[in-house]
């Protein structure tokens, strides 16, 4: 496949914006279509400063005077040599009189130069494992080493400083998988539309003959809503991975309760919409399909075991008292309401059958 590449890449900053280049100009180009930053491979004997400084110049006629070195990406592919590539962010530039064109920019033979609100750039035609690294720089993380595995045009492994992170699809409303993928942090960051599974854990308390529910208790070193009760299990679906899968696994892991395919009753799905909180100092976006399930079987508190870095605690709550916790907007607890509606249904119909 070739030897292994030593790039640059560039994204240079103006009032809330980078400059990006729609790559357009060659035919054998592996980002053709894709918008990228500003870069290209280092020559023999250059470093990678000297690369960058001549990339800008001959991409976008631009004298950069003001850089700052992010990051190393490794990327792997199965149809492309390794790539080594150094990340950096530009601040001031001088233009050369008479380098641009009537609108101010360019005429880059490389394809289309264009001003972009950062924001904006994430809703491009990019590379997935791109916008881990934009997101990267939006927070302003120190010197970073991110490894991007390819197999195709699909990211299928993402690693950041030797850490591997955990990808999903992005999906529709509907949960449709839209071919793309992303990592946690990103997808929250950013509030992009991804797939989960809740899995009730209930029975039906033998004196009051009203429905209860499982609630566990997130532990207080969860990034998101720590401390608070929730779902009696729930998690993210990993990419390539299916619903039902997903929800027994998190049951096993979250709860020690070993379940069956079979033993997990389907309720339906619901769109979170884009719950907006802060945690950390950052935003944090909910925006999740979730799949509902139910598991109906004799559950022994003391026999639940529970994951340690996941879960403080679980709780027995009428159903009815639950539903009245969220509509008052409890803050010790931190359940959708569409799920809580979702399961009132199921039991609904449950009772009448």
């Amino acid at each position: 496949m070739g030897k292994t590449a030593f790039t640059t890449l560039c994204y240079i900053e103006k009032e809330g914006q980078y400059l990006m280049l729609h790559r357009t100009g060659r035919k054998m180009d592996g980002n053709q279509d894709k918008w990228i930053g500003i870069g290209g491979h280092v020559e023999e004997g250059e470093s990678p400063e000297e690369c960058l400084l001549r990339e800008v110049k001959e991409e976008t006629g631009l004298t950069l005077l003001e850089w700052k070195f992010r990051g190393i990406v490794t990327f792997t592919s199965d149809q492309w040599p390794a790539e080594y590539m150094c990340l950096y962010t530009g601040g001031r530039f001088k233009k050369e009189e008479g380098s641009g064109t009537d609108g101010g920019l360019f005429l880059c033979p490389e394809g289309e130069l264009q001003w972009m609100d950062k924001r904006k750039v994430t809703q491009q035609k990019i590379w997935d494992g791109d916008r881990i690294f934009l997101r990267l720089l939006e927070e302003d993380s120190p010197f970073f080493s991110l490894k991007l595995s390819y197999r195709g045009e699909r990211l299928v492994y993402a690693a950041l400083d030797g850490r591997e992170l955990e990808l999903f699809d992005l999906c529709l409303p509907d949960g449709t998988p839209t071919g793309h993928v992303t990592d946690r942090e990103t997808a929250h960051a950013w509030g992009l539309m991804h797939p989960t599974a809740h899995v009730w854990v209930v029975r039906k308390n033998g004196s009051s003959g009203k429905w209860e529910l499982l609630l566990q208790k997130r532990s207080s070193r969860k990034d998101s809503f720590p401390g608070c009760y929730d779902t009696s299990s729930a998690g993210h679906i990993r990419s390539g991975e299916e619903a039902l899968p997903s929800a027994i696994r998190e049951l096993s892991e979250e709860l020690g309760i070993r379940a069956e395919p079979e033993e997990l009753h389907y309720a339906g799905i619901y769109d979170s919409g884009d719950i907006l909180a802060e945690f950390g100092g950052r935003p944090f976006h909910d925006r999740e399909i979730s799949n509902v399930y139910v598991y109906e079987k004799p559950v022994r508190e003391k026999e639940l075991k529970l994951q340690e870095e996941e879960v403080e605690g679980v709780l027995w709550v009428p159903y009815e008292e639950c539903l009245a916790w969220v509509k008052a907007e409890d803050p010790k607890i931190c359940t959708n309401i569409k799920s809580l509606e979702i399961l009132g249904q199921y039991l609904y119909e449950r009772e009448t059958l």
